[in-house]
């Protein structure tokens, strides 16, 4: 037999997924409620964090509970490396139009907000041994968020590694007052003769630290997807390893693998 706060959670829930309840929409009061389904408030405030747990309602301090407004999907698949190399030696005016994150989400350029920011770092002894550098080799590290204007959370959290003097050349690659980078980074990368070959990707997942989970405005209880992005040239060398926290309750992973004809 279910307990009485799973009832009012169940009622709740049933009331949000017909829409009787819509994104946005505050919920009565726990007292109210309490009324209205003739339990006691703490009973009340079981069933909310029910419903706090599964992402459906978020409780803003001071104000209430709200019926939690769905995240814009992030759809992140393997052909987009192919696309963004496609693009990388298009002219100026082509590669300005979009990029990676209006693919993966569909949205226009002038529905997002971007941030970065840039700064020189020694390399530590992780990252050394993944360049092939010596330990403490000068790297740019390059901090991204990117949202879209309607929300307050980014899509996710980037942060790129690039060996400084293998892009010195361009000294604009060295100044963050340049990005948005029409074309990004492999486009960067050709400006200073750089071609890729491939690009690696490990996934894994676990729970969201309480900045991650802040950040990103995580649901309780949701996990984040860890990516580590390592970029190799024509000639084999790394030249880009990028991390990127995903979070689990609004970005899918599409992997398409063609096969060979027998």
């Amino acid at each position: 037999m279910p307990k009485a706060y799973e009832v009012i959670a169940d009622d709740l829930r049933r009331s949000i997924r017909e829409g009787e309840r819509k994104p946005g929409d505050r919920l009565p009061s726990e007292t109210k409620l309490a009324e209205v389904y003739r339990r006691s408030v703490p009973t009340v405030r079981d069933a909310l964090r029910v419903l706090r747990e599964e992402g459906l309602i978020e409780k803003e301090h001071g104000r209430g509970n709200f019926v939690r407004r769905p995240r814009t999907l992030a759809v992140r698949d393997n052909r987009r490396h192919q696309w963004e190399k496609n693009r990388a030696r298009k002219p100026l005016t082509q590669r300005a139009q979009t990029g990676a994150t209006e693919r993966d989400t569909g949205l226009e350029l002038q529905d997002l907000v971007f941030y970065a920011k840039y700064r020189e770092i020694k390399a530590p002894k992780d990252l050394a041994e993944a360049f092939g550098v010596p330990e403490g080799t000068a790297l740019l590290e390059r901090t991204y968020r990117t949202r879209y204007a309607a929300e307050t959370a980014p899509f996710n959290l980037v942060t790129s590694y690039l060996v400084r003097d293998m892009v010195a050349e361009n000294p604009d690659l060295l100044d963050d007052r340049n990005e948005p980078w029409p074309g990004g980074t492999q486009n960067q990368l050709f400006t200073v003769g750089i071609e890729l070959d491939r690009i690696e990707e490990r996934f894994t997942a676990r729970p969201p630290t309480p900045e991650e989970a802040e950040e990103l405005e995580l649901p309780p209880g949701t996990s984040v997807i860890l990516l580590r992005k390592t970029s190799y040239d024509i000639h084999d060398r790394v030249v880009d390893i990028s991390d990127v926290t995903l979070p689990g309750d609004r970005t899918e992973l599409l992997f398409t693998t063609p096969l060979e004809r027998w």
